[in-house]
């Protein structure tokens, strides 16, 4: 059924409110996907904290251009497209993807933008491989405290010794 003038308009400024809040996105070609495997993916990216949304091409182009992506038409938006969002992950939006497309061969990366730059789908899946932020925080975390766990087991090594060495006398006079 299509869509009246006013519902067209909230679509496209809701679109470009996601534009202006996003940190990533993600577009997808979707053909040939049942409606169930689409809910299951909907399921995953609302856990995932992504958004997954499709619109009509000629919206998504206009609210991509309205918000500075002059080369909206360039960028291979053929068959049926989604968009999913990542609002606090950058990672998040191309990872789900990524591997929900093992599982199902018809889901095809068709481009995405992160730090406000398109990228095309090999730097999608590029960016797939990367670890999560929280991920990458422990990691931080961790070499951090290596070097300072290891001066504790340095220093406890000095009293150890010294406990070894008066039980080693007490051991010797009795």
């Amino acid at each position: 059924m299509p869509k009246s003038k006013s519902q067209k308009k909230e679509i496209l400024a809701n679109l470009e409110e996601k534009l202006r809040q996003m940190k990533s996105a993600v577009f997808v070609n979707f053909s040939g996907i049942p409606v169930k495997e689409i809910d299951d993916l909907r399921n995953k990216c609302k856990e995932e904290g992504v958004e997954y949304i499709v619109s009509k091409k000629t919206l998504l182009k206009k609210a991509l251009v309205d918000n500075g992506f002059k080369d909206a038409n360039n960028y291979g938006f053929d068959g049926e497209v989604a968009t999913i969002f990542g609002f606090t992950d950058e990672v998040a939006p191309a990872r789900l993807i990524k591997k929900f497309s093992k599982s199902n061969e018809n889901m095809k990366i068709v481009s995405g933008i992160l730090e406000g730059v398109f990228i095309d789908a090999t730097k999608v899946v590029a960016l797939s491989k990367l670890p999560s932020r929280d991920e990458l925080i422990a990691k931080v975390v961790g070499s951090i405290a290596a070097p300072l766990s290891g001066m504790v087991n340095v220093l406890q090594g000095n009293i150890r010794n010294f406990v070894y060495v008066l039980s080693a006398i007490r051991d010797k006079k009795l």
